[in-house]
């Protein structure tokens, strides 16, 4: 039986990006040439911000001061285990030097990035979970300045419970300001005096457009388009507490995909009913941000085998996938797209989203296909470098001129003719072209 859709999105993630290019190059040139001032101009207009964009000690102490110590409690339980995840990869990555042959010596270091830009979402929420991904990430691989930025709210600035999460975390500078200019900020080195090398975290549409538009004159994590959410469900999953974790990630935003990929129909039909009632219940933001989520990007594809829903999961490469079905170590052994897994029912996106461990900075748009989510491994260069003996030209020096100059590179072959000579001044080598 082929696949079908019991329910097919009207629309696709990429249907609102068109207007945001222009805005953002046109904007960009701007705080290029405008710097600072013309960073706090645009505070003043898009944030409603005329404060200080540079928090100072006394201001994070004093907003430190205002958490109640229960947040606190809260923000350390997920900041622990955070930060135990991200030192257990950076464990899992080594340098070596290997002798590859008599007197040819070659090795890899692994070298923190200087400077990192942590861009933390503002907007209906109040992320607290994305300070905690990004910059206890960057702290833990050894990152030598790391400054966050978020839009102020209202005239309050940053929350005190996001100021308290970055300075926890690590947070070197931390600048109230969001959206394009945010980015810029990070960029250019405004405010902090410090350029990142390095800019990481969500955003709309438009701080991931900023970050597109920047790639190359910085680095990027990825590009992280709306969140999305996958359920493989069978005929053991609860189809109850399927459709509360696919409204969960819904109320992300109007834009956020949520599919189920089942090979029960009953099931399906069952989800498809409960969801826009769960929805009803929410609260307003959420209700409209996941009414119209589902509403426009809601999936429900209907499959036959196990295979079946593997291919298709595949082919989508969902930011987060829940598997709600029997045998989970198969699953795990066949699925290969995704940014991040949860086996089983008592594993919830929601635990990943804020406090489980792993980072909750993942790709989307299918780029599950061709890299995983943010980790230490993203702010560590991992560089080669090579040593050789005077002895090892001699055999090493004759193969790299003879394939020099097959490939036609003659000033590349005469780099190696010239320490052959030096070294060997008795001997003759055969360095022409011998593969005619």
């Amino acid at each position: 039986m082929p696949i079908s859709y019991l329910k097919k999105a009207s629309k696709i993630p990429t249907t609102e990006e068109g207007k945001a290019r222009a805005i953002v190059e046109d904007m960009l040139e701007l705080l290029r040439t405008g710097k600072e001032s013309q960073a706090k101009q645009y505070a003043a207009e898009l944030d409603k911000w005329s404060g200080d964009i540079l928090l100072t000690q006394a201001d994070i102490a004093a907003a430190i001061d205002r958490v109640p110590d229960k947040l606190k409690s809260d923000i350390k339980f997920a900041f622990d285990r955070i930060h135990t995840f991200a030192k257990c990869q950076l464990e899992s990555m080594k340098e070596f030097e290997v002798e590859l042959s008599p007197g040819t010596w070659t090795g890899q270091r692994l070298i923190p990035v200087t400077t990192v830009g942590c861009y933390i979402p503002g907007g209906r929420y109040c992320h607290l979970a994305s300070v905690m991904m990004s910059i206890t990430t960057a702290k833990v691989a050894g990152v030598q300045h790391i400054i966050a930025c978020s839009p102020p709210r209202d005239n309050a600035g940053i929350p005190d419970e996001v100021v308290y999460a970055m300075n926890l975390c690590g947070a070197d500078y931390i600048l109230q300001i969001g959206g394009i200019q945010g980015i810029a900020s990070m960029a250019f080195g405004l405010f902090s005096g410090h350029k990142a090398d390095m800019i990481v975290g969500p955003g709309n549409r438009f701080v991931t457009e900023a970050k597109r538009q920047l790639f190359g004159e910085v680095g990027i994590d990825l590009l992280a388009g709306p969140s999305e959410i996958a359920v493989i469900a069978d005929h053991s999953a609860d189809p109850e507490v399927v459709a509360c974790d696919l409204v969960g990630q819904a109320e992300h935003g109007f834009d956020s995909p949520a599919w189920l990929f089942t090979n029960d129909e009953t099931l399906a039909k069952h989800v498809m009913q409960r969801i826009p009632e769960l929805i009803a219940d929410l609260p307003d933001s959420a209700r409209n941000a996941a009414g119209a989520a589902w509403r426009d990007y809601g999936e429900v594809i209907l499959c036959e085998t196990k295979e079946e829903l593997v291919k298709v999961s595949d082919a989508y490469a969902p930011e987060h996938l829940e598997v709600h079905a029997e045998d989970l170590e198969g699953w795990l052994a066949n699925l290969s797209n995704f940014g991040s897994l949860f086996l089983g029912e008592e594993t919830t996106v929601a635990y990943g989203d804020k406090c489980a461990g792993p980072n909750h900075i993942l790709p989307t748009r299918g780029a599950g296909k061709y890299t995983g989510g943010l980790s230490v491994h993203k702010f560590i260069k991992v560089v080669t470098y090579q040593r050789f003996t005077r002895e090892a030209n001699r055999s090493i020096g004759a193969a790299t001129a003879r394939i020099s100059r097959l490939e036609g590179m003659e000033a590349h072959a005469r780099t190696c003719d010239l320490r052959l000579r030096k070294y060997f001044p008795n001997e003759s080598f055969e360095l022409g072209r011998l593969y005619d």
